[in-house]
């Protein structure tokens, strides 16, 4: 396998991982009739905790699971591929703070799942540190992510249907933005 091939095949390995455990979580719901909806983000309680854990693990539905598969895979997939060496800490941070915050900010007391605060990280992230960076490439992946998803990267940090956690979305919002402005910085000096 030539080693372009094999870098491709290597900066999808987290993603599809996390959409691999997203999509097993689905199927031990849909097939055992067990609703994993306890393992969310429930603010400020104890047994809410796990859900900075678990919550990207699990979905409402199947148009939940979908509508947070293909953007995952993608982002991730481009995050790792283009920024190998600080995909690790970008991820880690969309993840864990973005789940932090929603923990200890959100204002409604209910479940918050599905993977989509991460996704807003990842894509924010995207967006900043390719403007920040200005080399050519970062600023068309920058400008690839702004066309795709730029929209609805918007109009979904606002308040607008109350059983989607925009507080998830502008928490991975703020964390992809500070990672890129952190890392940026961080490169310059």
């Amino acid at each position: 396998m030539p080693a372009r091939e094999s870098r491709f095949f290597g900066s999808s390995v987290v993603p599809f991982r996390l959409v691999f455990i997203m999509w097993l979580s689905f199927s031990i719901e849909f097939f055992y009739h067990i609703n994993l909806g306890f393992l969310g983000i429930k603010p400020r309680t104890i047994e809410g905790l796990i859900g900075i854990f678990t919550a990207p693990m699990v979905h409402g539905d199947y148009m939940h699971l979908l509508s947070n598969t293909f953007p995952l895979l993608f982002l991730g997939s481009i995050l790792y591929f283009f920024y190998e060496r600080i995909a690790g800490i970008v991820f880690f941070r969309c993840y864990f703070i973005t789940n932090i915050l929603v923990w200890l900010l959100s204002p409604r007391i209910s479940y918050h799942i599905g993977a989509s605060g991460l996704i807003y990280g990842l894509a924010a992230f995207l967006l900043c540190y390719g403007l920040l960076k200005q080399d050519f490439l970062s600023l068309i992946i920058s400008t690839f992510v702004f066309f795709i998803y730029g929209g609805v990267f918007l109009a979904g940090v606002l308040p607008a249907d109350p059983r989607i956690s925009w507080e998830s979305h502008l928490a991975g919002a703020l964390v992809g933005v500070v990672t890129a402005f952190n890392l940026a910085q961080k490169r310059s000096r």
